[in-house]
């Protein structure tokens, strides 16, 4: 499918991973990029990155037009735990949803088994007396009653308040009456939950709501010094990713600072959908997505160049429920650290080295076996390897904590231990591509594969093998795809509203008075609202069910979404029922269609730079010999170059292998295609 035409803006993106902070430049349709170590105050690694590629590119910073941004500041302190102080009001009664949750249990076989603690303790959350029910307000919140919750939260120095009342998203009065009291009495940010998540069921809007509270002070903290910074540079304001796979500006993110959780991985989703199809295809791409960075690894589905989305997920036991990309994660990545388990078994992450000191190869002080080692053992990566186009690798290292592990593991030599890393490693990301398609209806074996990330183009072709996949594809940006999927990415806002009912009770022109709100609530944060597209949709179930199914709605009519819903849960679930369609929420989305930058491709010059031995699996399964493999400088690759595996191909921020048995193409955009078990002709 033909992108809209690309600008001739000099536009930069830049994404903050667990390990490394990749960027991407585009000037004057030349594209530059650049891998920097990911530092401590992310803002700073940014401002780094940017100089660097700046300064490849020999332009001066103010010149940049625009500044997109992904960062991990929202998730990382809900994994650490480490975000804002925060206070919760709720209706007197409810101060215990937290920890009530669903009354699961996180394994059902597990009697030790515990819950992470919840964001706010007990001695932190505050009941207020008011009610509310779905049908209006029963008794009013008394302002006396308020100020006096103020006092109290004040003395807890609480640097964040979130504010949750019962069935707040159907009539918020009460709720808004707080928030607004606390807003004056209180200099620290509040969320409502009727502005951060008008939904019903209680815990996972309470849940949402804290969650937003929580990291809000760490979001506006951050996007405040990275302005600062970009500032003094000359550098425009960024605008920052959304978890919906669209850009927002950064004032608008700072008041909805929830919705930036997995920021960089939906980015990375954006970026392969744009990159996954022949440059001259006239239909969109259905590609399973593949990132593998230091930390961790995503996965996602794109069918027909659309990410699915989800209104549900969960980091850490916190439930997030807002618009997202549809994203497997998995604790396993470059930088996973291997390690033996009281059984004996070998065992992969979720640890990480990180950035400092990083896999034992950096030479920056490691000392645990991570998977980067094991490929640097494996001659999948060599020492004259230079990651991010300029650290080079230190193989003794590599080969020494390999050994001690090889010893603790009862494995014959480093090598060993080394394959013994990948194939545990190799398994965790299938399981979560099974996760991501086959777990939800979707075969895997139907899709290409779009692998990205520093070390994902060197574990794509295995993993494509163990799915019975046949075909992988490598974009010529990989390793920095999520920097460029933020040039890429459309400008998105969502808005939604719970309106419970029976469907073949709905009126239309009722519904149709709520979209009408939604959309005038998502214009207020467009910045061009005379380019948008406005998408509405509703959120339907059967009678008795729990959850529901997202369909588009164009002309609202109680038959034609029943229509619709039916088909969805056809495909989905395989069946429809003959019971009456409830509908429950209805949401709006309202989209800028972004501009990818065009991606050419030269080559040329004699790309082969050399052989080096590396370990190949046998078919068998066994740790397998070592053979010669053929080195190539993947940026001298010309157009419709083959290569036969077993090869390596490298550049500055990722390598690929391919495996005998696999050919790959050069795309006349740079992409490398691998094809499974094509060795006899072209592709």
């Amino acid at each position: 499918m033909t992108p809209p035409p690309a600008t001739a803006a000099t536009r930069i993106g830049v994404d903050v991973g667990g390990t490394f902070t990749d960027v991407v430049l585009v000037v004057d349709g030349d594209r530059h990029t650049a891998k920097v170590p990911t530092t401590a105050d992310q803002s700073v690694g940014v401002l780094d990155g940017i100089q660097k590629t700046c300064d490849a590119a020999g332009i001066d910073p103010a010149a940049i037009d625009t500044f997109a941004h992904a960062m991990t500041v929202s998730v990382n302190a809900l994994l650490e735990r480490d975000g804002a102080t925060t206070a919760l009001v709720t209706t007197a009664g409810f101060g215990d949803v937290l920890e009530i949750a669903r009354q699961d249990r996180p394994d059902l076989y597990d009697l030790n088994a515990t819950k992470p603690d919840p964001l706010v303790p007990r001695s932190r959350r505050f009941e207020i007396d008011e009610r509310a029910t779905t049908a209006g307000i029963e008794q009013l919140v008394a302002p006396d009653d308020i100020r006096d919750l103020a006092d109290e939260i004040a003395a807890t120095d609480a640097e964040s308040v979130a504010v949750c009342l019962l069935h707040a998203y159907a009539h918020p009065e009460n709720e808004q009456r707080v928030a607004e009291v606390l807003r004056e009495e209180l200099d620290v940010p509040v969320s409502a939950s009727h502005e951060v998540l008008p939904e019903f069921r209680e815990f996972e809007r309470t849940g949402t709501t804290a969650a937003d509270a929580y990291v809000t002070p760490a979001i506006r903290g951050y996007l405040t010094r990275l302005t600062e910074r970009a500032t003094d540079a000359g550098v425009p304001e960024p605008r920052v990713m959304q978890a919906n796979g669209g850009i927002a500006e950064g004032d608008t993110v700072s008041e909805r600072a929830v919705s930036t959780v997995l920021s960089g991985p939906a980015a990375g989703v954006v970026g392969a959908a744009a990159t996954a199809a022949e440059p001259d295809a006239t239909t969109a791409p259905s590609v399973v997505t593949f990132d593998m960075g230091g930390t961790s690894s995503d996965v996602s589905l794109v069918r027909d160049g659309q990410a699915k989305r989800t209104t549900e997920a969960e980091i850490d036991g916190v439930p997030i429920r807002t618009p997202m990309v549809d994203v497997t994660t998995v604790g396993a990545g470059g930088g996973s650290i291997a390690w033996v388990d009281s059984g004996g078994a070998l065992r992969v992450g979720p640890e990480s080295a990180g950035a400092e000191p990083g896999p034992a190869c950096y030479g920056r002080g490691g000392d645990r076996p991570t998977v980067t080692d094991a490929n640097v053992v494996l001659g999948y990566i060599g020492d004259d390897t230079a990651l991010g186009g300029e650290l080079t690798l230190d193989v003794e290292a590599a080969n020494a904590v390999l050994d001690d592990l090889a010893d603790e593991a009862d494995l014959a030599d480093a090598a060993a231990a080394a394959r013994g890393v990948v194939r545990v490693a190799n398994a965790t990301m299938t399981r979560a591509i099974r996760a991501a398609t086959v777990e939800r209806g979707h075969d895997p074996r139907e899709f290409d594969l779009v692998a990205f990330g520093g070390a994902g183009p060197m574990h794509a072709a295995a993993l494509a093998a163990d799915l019975g996949m046949d075909r992988v594809v490598v974009p010529a940006p990989a390793g920095v795809l999520s920097a460029y999927g933020l040039l890429a990415a459309d400008e998105t806002h969502d808005a939604v509203r719970t309106v419970t009912q029976p469907l073949v009770d709905s009126d239309p022109d009722d519904l149709d008075a709520v979209y009408d709100e939604l959309i005038e609530s998502v214009l207020t944060d467009i910045s061009e609202p005379e380019a948008v597209t406005i998408e509405r949709a509703a959120d339907c179930r059967y009678d008795g069910q729990s959850f529901e199914l997202t369909v588009a709605v164009d002309d609202f009519s109680p038959e034609s979404v029943a229509e619709a819903f039916d088909a969805a849960h056809e495909r989905a679930y395989g069946y429809t029922l003959s019971a009456p369609v409830e509908l429950v929420n209805l949401r709006v989305t309202a989209t800028i269609e972004g501009s990818p930058p065009a991606i050419s491709h030269d080559g040329g010059g004699d790309a082969v730079v050399g052989g080096r031995e590396a370990v190949f699996p046998t078919p068998d399964g066994d740790t397998g010999a070592r053979v010669s493999a053929t080195v190539y400088d993947r940026s001298k690759l010309a157009a419709e170059a083959t290569i036969d595996g077993p090869a390596i191909l490298e550049q500055a921020e990722s390598t690929t292998v391919v495996p005998p048995g696999w050919r790959g193409r050069i795309r006349s955009d740079g992409a490398l295609v691998m094809r499974r078990g094509d060795t006899e002709g072209g592709q």
